[in-house]
């Protein structure tokens, strides 16, 4: 640093980026080079954090196949960070430095310990999943649903990151729920998210049930027994898949009649006959929340396109439709610096992306904003996507109305009307 002011001041890499745009009409030109970081194998299971790289792949080759980013290709490069942190560093230095990516995109990663290199090369990191808090601490990073944090290399506001109550406001409304209970895994993530959601209930006047299991060595039927005996009608939790179906056959084996089980978004998948097939009563109280238009809402066109480009998937979920937004989200990032005259940059992307305009991706995600405000809202007004999963005729169904191709998530309710001005809580990543 003291070599560099001495030889006088220094503009960001990224003022060099611009370059002369290509002549008009032409078709030519380099691929647009972007990286996709997922911890495609790791200790949580192989298939956990695969569902935005699908998804955004996807959208990338619909791109390409109808002529990419002003005639030039978008060329995808992915890495397997095994969810650890040595493993995702070494997958930023191969995609930044080695491969020279214009942006990441739809990040998913366990352990994101490459973020601050991320940041530091002024790289764009674009609708990435906010598994940690990297997407609340640093700039050039922008997760799939937002920040208000300043974002300067610390997390959320001194160190606290903030949540609102939305999910438990539309259950306590809708449903009359009162009693809620929360499990989680004692691992890190989870059970900051676990003590977030407590709180939350608390906030909203719920009488709250918490249970934590072991991730090595869980026993769910021990907790469903729990929940069973205290009389719990709503259950939340941070866990994976696994441990959700583990989770619902316990509560079906000890006879626990709920209300809801609600899950988060990463749970939100075709998945859930196979996954919970041994829980049909706990399978037909699913409930999942979450920021992103049903990937079964065929009526809406921005999905119906989603839907289009990945019929031949086995698997349909909420995390591809997020990835399939944030591949949409860089593609609009990219096709401004085309309509500027620009290249294709790291710097144009991030102009683009720190605009400060909300972001919905035709209508997929409730409005993104990354604003950076000196201090966190006490209050704001949050709306939520909610679906709720019902069996087909032919799948084993508690209830056994509809047919098989009525299986899958049913909506509730317009996500973008579906909102509730709620307190704004605290807590440490």
């Amino acid at each position: 640093m003291l070599a560099g002011a001495a030889c006088g001041s220094r503009l960001p890499e990224s003022d060099f980026e611009e370059r002369p745009p290509a002549p008009r009409g032409s078709r030519q030109g380099p691929p647009v080079r972007v990286g996709i970081i997922t911890s495609a194998t790791s200790p949580v299971g192989g298939s956990a954090f695969t569902g935005p790289r699908d998804g955004a792949e996807a959208y990338f080759d619909r791109l390409n196949d109808r002529g990419g980013v002003g005639g030039r290709k978008v060329e995808v490069h992915t890495c397997d960070d095994g969810g650890s942190g040595v493993g995702n560093n070494e997958c930023v230095h191969q995609l930044l430095d080695e491969k020279k990516v214009v942006a990441l995109v739809a990040t998913t990663s366990l352990d994101y310990a490459g973020a601050s290199r991320v940041s530091k090369a002024g790289v764009p990191d674009i609708g990435g999943q906010p598994i940690g808090s990297a997407y609340d601490t640093y700039p050039h990073l922008y997760g799939i649903y937002g920040s208000l944090a300043p974002r300067d290399g610390e997390p959320g506001w001194d160190g606290e990151l903030y949540g609102g109550t939305e999910v438990y406001r539309y259950f306590k409304r809708e449903h009359g729920a009162r009693t809620a209970a929360v499990v989680s895994y004692n691992q890190a993530a989870s059970a900051a998210y676990a003590r977030l959601v407590k709180r939350g209930l608390e906030a909203e006047g719920y009488d709250v049930v918490t249970e934590q299991v072991d991730f090595a060595l869980p026993n769910f039927r021990a907790v469903a027994a729990d929940l069973k005996d205290r009389g719990v009608d709503l259950v939340f939790d941070a866990l994976d898949t696994h441990g959700n179906a583990q989770l619902c056959k316990g509560m079906d084996d000890v006879g626990a009649d709920i209300t809801a089980k609600v899950t988060n978004v990463q749970n939100w998948s075709s998945t859930v006959a196979e996954d919970y097939k041994g829980a049909p009563r706990c399978r037909n109280a699913l409930w999942a929340t979450g920021s992103s238009r049903n990937y079964e809402d065929t009526d809406h066109p921005a999905v119906r396109e989603f839907r289009d480009a990945t019929k031949g998937a086995k698997v349909h979920s909420q995390w591809q439709l997020e990835g399939w937004a944030a591949a949409m989200w860089f593609t609009d990032a990219a096709k401004s610096c085309s309509a500027a005259g620009s290249d294709v940059t790291r710097g144009c992307v991030d102009r683009f992306m720190s605009r400060g305009e909300p972001y919905d991706a035709r209508g997929l995600l409730l409005p993104v904003t990354y604003e950076r405000r000196e201090r966190p809202p006490k209050t704001r007004e949050t709306c939520v996507s909610v679906a709720r999963w019902r069996d087909g005729a032919d799948s084993g169904g508690a209830d056994g109305a509809g047919s098989a191709d009525d299986e899958g998530w049913v909506t509730q309710g317009e996500m973008n009307r579906t909102c509730f001005d709620v307190p704004q809580l605290s807590y440490q990543p």
